[in-house]
């Protein structure tokens, strides 16, 4: 058994560092805005040898894997001391997820995680899974994560195993690796996709927030909120008014929900958002971009009609096909920008743009009409310039 055992540990592990040391390629012409690169920037496979198998021929004659990874995707990201780190979410097969860091050097190809999933400390009321954190790096100093903190609906029936009650989890840290658990944030309604904006405002800290009815559907719910909280060690939500709010027959019309934190740039906040709508397929995810005021951020400035990225190709594929979510990008000092996305809750992507690229695509593209007719017009007007030069 042991030569069994040393043959697919070679090979395994073989497997294991040709995808991690993978170089990346962008797609190119692209369109223009970003570029796509050709391989997913962390998939299951990423996961640690010593992850998924039992490393030891005595107690894994076989060698056969021990822990599944199920997915890896919906990272929260950050520049940290030079290295471009993602909080990944992974699912394991038996459905639960959990946090991980993963380091790259250059932000597109060569991620390896750490050797230790993080620990998040439980509350009173110990979370059933938790997933798709949000950094942010604050100007109090901390880093901060919050997350969706997902438990059993205690008011379902008792054959009711699928009912589910939605919070806003709140940890923070200093060094990425020990975690301070907050209070979850108390709402009125639940909270799936809640983001901490990176500044005071009026020295308060700012929260972007998604009320819904439900664990799933928005219902009453009006887009992405905007909430003032006084204390984030006991953070309340008592006020939130919609900033970004849903439409009819738009991308955006059963759902919508803040990504990662918004990027500072000199026109205002550049903010990435996810937009959902329901066809034929089931629930259709895809990504936009819009722009508020840089000393009101919770005042709209512009916002390009559609999507800016949808699922293309092999992304339409996955545990939860047609679906693009993402809740973190990093810009880096010379003005790149790291935009990560998940597909089908099965794996992380890469696309590449510049701050001044997305701001001239957020300020010059043509707003929603909202009819058919004021899409056509858009078109015509485009047309006519392009044909009377």
């Amino acid at each position: 058994m042991n030569a069994l055992f040393n043959k697919r540990l070679k090979a395994v592990t073989a497997e294991y560092e040709a995808l991690v040391t993978r170089t990346n390629e962008p797609l190119l012409p692209g369109n223009g805005i970003f570029e796509r690169y050709k391989y997913p920037v962390i998939t299951a496979g990423h996961a640690p040898v010593f992850w998924r198998y039992d490393l030891s021929p005595e107690t894994n004659p076989f060698f056969m894997e021990r822990f599944g990874i199920n997915g890896t995707f919906n990272a929260g990201a950050i520049k940290w001391q030079g290295k471009y780190l993602l909080a990944v979410r992974v699912e394991g097969n038996d459905r639960k997820s959990f946090f991980a860091i993963a380091e790259s050097p250059n932000g597109i190809d060569n991620f390896r995680f750490w050797d230790y999933p993080i620990v998040i400390p439980e509350t009173d009321n110990p979370d059933t899974n938790v997933y798709d954190m949000r950094l942010t790096a604050h100007q109090d100093g901390w880093i901060y994560g919050v997350f969706c903190s997902e438990r059993k609906d205690p008011n379902a029936a008792a054959d009711d195993l699928s009912s589910a009650v939605a919070a806003a989890g709140i940890v923070r840290t200093k060094d990425l690796k020990n975690w301070e658990r907050l209070p979850d944030l108390k709402t009125k309604s639940q909270q799936r996709n809640v983001v901490l904006h990176p500044e005071f405002v009026d020295g308060k800290y700012a929260l972007y927030t998604r009320p819904q009815d439900g664990f799933i559907d928005a219902g009453s719910g009006g887009g992405i909120g905007w909430a003032l909280v006084d204390d984030i060690t006991n953070a309340e939500v008592k006020e939130e008014t919609i900033i970004n709010h849903r439409y009819y027959h738009t991308i955006k019309e059963l759902k919508n929900g803040e990504g990662p934190h918004p990027i500072k740039t000199s026109k205002g906040w550049l903010h990435l958002a996810h937009g959902v709508r329901a066809c034929a397929a089931g629930l259709r995810y895809v990504l936009y971009l819009y722009l508020t005021d840089l000393d009101q951020p919770n005042k709209l400035i512009a916002e390009p009609a559609g999507h800016l990225m949808a699922p293309w190709e092999e992304e339409r594929v996955g545990d939860v096909s047609n679906v693009l979510f993402t809740n973190g990008w990093i810009a880096d000092d010379d003005g790149t920008v790291y935009l990560y996305y998940a597909s089908c809750d099965t794996r992380m992507h890469v696309a590449v743009s510049s701050v001044d690229r997305l701001l001239d695509y957020v300020l010059n593209t043509a707003p929603d009409g909202y009819r058919s007719a004021t899409s056509v017009q858009t078109l015509n007007q485009l047309i006519e310039k392009n044909l009377t030069k």
